[in-house]
């Protein structure tokens, strides 16, 4: 997955031509190896798709000139008034001019994607609109769409087309980019003004994902073709399981993507709140966690006693009489005994079809979709009792809520079992306001597996119970048998985050074209707003803070980084010299012609982060960085440190003076500590450079070995 050759009007031929002759030399045979191939990599980097037995794999990854080898796999998605939340008013001042030549790349059909008042798409933008079942062209708001369906993966029932089939492209589109639509909602919950972060911004998208999944082989041909196209932000809010950069397609595509100044910012996975999750960790990568906005999703239930008993969820249904048969999974059983024990799950076999029809059933969590059990059985409702707390507000197939099982959910169960005529009704979802913002509970959470001194996520932004555009060919639920359609749906998870962070940085973007995509992901990052710390690990799942995009557009200094210094990093952290020269296209690169970066981390990054060696050791680790001065007029930083007992921080110099834009100052940071106590997994700080009209700030984390969090 290297740099292609060097620029000619055949390149994507002479590529191609190279892929067969390479693995023909593997595996011996020309014929053999025309027949292999399944898809070349020619627009913007050099590579191939082919079927190979796992020795050819092997004997092709024995050649000089290739990278990596890496099996194709499936990776996963990510699952109004945000934008108002991070403080972006419904007509902030924009560079209108530049940002309606920003990309970042659905059911084009949505009023979230009007084109009244675009203009043709930039001169700049080489992509094409290709059609297909149930999508009939761009408009001048959304000016490409392509479908990537190399292994013909899609099912005999979905359309290879570029029509978004299961809603979640439309909602993360319409989140970074989407045109205001006032009165929005989702069956009147959520209602208000449902926008996008750049509605002046075009959307170009990328169809990788399929009912089976997200394969590399297709997120890798969607990177090829949208740097060629002229994108400025890619937003990929889709994961897998954490593997080496050079083995990993999002990683590898995005480290194109950046040597053309294109930033790159992914979700971070929705498998917390457990540490070691973290996924799309590549430093080129903007890493993006999950954090609350203050309106949470509230379903109430009201029982025959007169109490009232509060759940989390959306339910989109209007009681139709005041109460209802209340009953739970174990009187609910077809047997008795240790049956009756196991149908408090309420899974399918274990229910009697007669004793749920008509009633509001009450289960334990389980691990099935309990809603759509309730429905088929015959049931008008269903609360489920979560063993932990949680903070997302899930859309119901049939009236329901969730409720703390500890608390709630006992109170609830007494009373089933204290009467015989049991009642309830489910009122409909209502808003209440919320203690915002902190890190959602499924947001994943580091430390990191690949470079264990950089810390990942980057920053939050909103992710939780976010009302966005949705597609009108899915489901509310996706299930088939749920018959609700909307045009805005109410979703959760980093994928929801990640387009909000791809739409500040096309906001900040269009007021600094010629910034890389390193120093936009810095000026968010340091005026980024911390945030509350709700769990153990809640510190490893924020990284900077909330996104605040308003700020960021002047954040006084940034934290820059160029390819070279990526390079050296890569070296550094021991990565083969000659896969090296291939990724950058350089043959006589050698890692021992670049001088090592200083320092614990050798990256110039927004953020430090030193992991222990031993969950004994002292505290001690060196950070050296560099600052550049991007406001106008001269200035002077002074350095603030904020940090806990348990560890010293030194800043050297602890001035920073600058005369002119652009100038740049380093300074080094000097971090010792004793042993962290044993039951203290992480120590955090922050050191602040302020000039009095700037705050610049960076997180510091300590952490104890991978091994003390398992």
């Amino acid at each position: 997955m290297g740099e292609l050759p060097e620029a000619t009007p055949n390149r994507a031929y002479v590529a191609e031509v190279h892929h067969h002759n390479l693995l023909a030399s593997a595996i011996g045979d020309q014929k053999l190896a025309g027949e292999s191939i399944i898809h070349n990599y020619g627009k913007s980097f050099n590579g191939f798709v082919a079927q190979l037995l796992p020795d050819e794999a092997e004997k092709l990854l024995e050649q000089k000139s290739v990278v990596s080898v890496f099996p194709n796999t499936r990776r996963k998605l990510h699952t109004t008034r945000s934008w108002n939340f991070l403080r972006m008013p419904l007509t902030p001042k924009r560079r209108s001019k530049t940002q309606t030549d920003i990309v970042v790349g659905i059911w084009v059909d949505s009023p979230s994607f009007n084109d009244k008042g675009f203009g043709p798409p930039p001169r700049s933008w080489k992509g094409k609109c290709v059609t297909g079942a149930n999508f009939t062209g761009c408009n001048n708001k959304v000016i490409g769409a392509k479908y990537f369906n190399i292994d013909d993966e899609a099912l005999p029932e979905e359309s290879p087309s570029p029509a978004d089939e299961n809603g979640h492209g439309t909602h993360t589109a319409s989140t970074a980019a989407g045109m205001p639509v006032r009165g929005a909602s989702m069956y009147g919950i959520g209602r208000g003004t449902a926008r996008g972060g750049v509605p002046s911004a075009r959307i170009a998208m990328y169809k990788v994902c399929w009912s089976v999944g997200c394969s590399d082989m297709n997120i890798l041909a969607a990177f090829d073709e949208a740097i060629a196209d002229g994108v400025d932000v890619i937003s990929v809010s889709i994961g897998g399981p954490t593997v080496e950069f050079f083995s990993d397609p999002i990683a590898i595509g995005a480290f194109h993507a950046m040597k053309r100044g294109i930033l790159t910012s992914c979700s971070a996975g929705n498998t917390g709140p457990y540490p070691m999750t973290i996924e799309n960790v590549a430093p080129w990568i903007m890493t993006v966690a999950a954090s609350s906005i203050d309106r949470q999703f509230t379903t109430k239930v009201s029982l025959g006693n007169g109490e009232a008993a509060p759940g989390l969820s959306v339910n989109t249904f209007s009681p139709k009489k005041k109460m209802y048969p209340l009953i739970n999974g174990v009187l609910a059983a077809k047997g008795s005994g240790a049956d009756a024990m196991i149908a408090s799950f309420c899974d399918y076999e274990t229910l009697s079809k007669k004793k749920v029809k008509g009633k509001i059933v009450y289960c334990l969590e389980g691990m099935s979709a309990q809603d759509y059990t309730i429905k088929r059985l015959g049931g008008v409702g269903i609360i489920v009792a979560l063993a932990e707390k949680t903070d997302v507000s899930s859309t119901t197939i049939i009236p329901g809520t969730f409720v703390e099982a500890n608390t709630v959910g006992k109170s609830i169960d007494l009373y089933i079992n204290s009467t015989k005529n049991a009642q309830a009704v489910i009122h409909k979802t209502t808003s209440s306001k919320i203690a915002a913002p902190f890190v959602a509970s499924f947001s994943s959470r580091g430390p990191q597996r690949i470079s264990r001194n950089l810390l990942k996520p980057d920053l939050a932004a909103p992710g939780l119970n976010i009302l966005a555009a949705y597609s009108k060919l899915a489901t509310l639920t996706g299930v088939p048998e749920d018959t609700r359609h909307s045009i805005f749906n109410i979703m959760s998870g980093t994928s929801m985050a990640c387009p909000h962070a791809s739409g500040a940085a096309a906001f900040v973007k269009s007021f600094h074209p010629d910034w890389s995509p390193a120093a936009i992901k810095s000026a968010l990052m340091t005026t980024a707003t911390p945030m509350k710390i709700m769990d153990m690990f809640g510190e490893l799942g924020s990284g900077s803070g909330q996104i605040n995009p308003a700020r960021a557009v002047d954040p006084g200094l940034v934290y820059d980084i160029k390819m070279n210094d990526y390079i050296a990093f890569l070296c550094k952290q021991g990565f083969d010299k000659t896969k090296i020269a291939l990724l950058i296209g350089n043959k006589g690169f050698n890692c021992s012609n670049i001088r090592s970066p200083p320092g614990d981390d050798g990256i110039n990054y927004p953020s430090m982060n030193v992991q222990l060696m031993t969950a004994n050791s002292n505290i001690s680790a060196v950070f050296h960085r560099t600052v550049k001065n991007v406001a106008l007029g001269t200035s002077t930083y002074n350095a603030r440190v904020t940090s806990p007992k348990g560890f010293s921080v030194e800043v050297i110099p602890s001035s920073l003076k600058f005369n002119k834009l652009y100038q740049e100052q380093k300074f080094k940071v000097v971090v010792k500590g004793p042993p962290m106590p044993d039951e203290t997994l992480i120590l955090s700080g922050f050191l602040e450079w302020n000039d009095s009209k700037h705050s610049v700030k960076t997180p510091i984390l300590v952490s104890k070995p991978l091994s003390e969090f398992d």
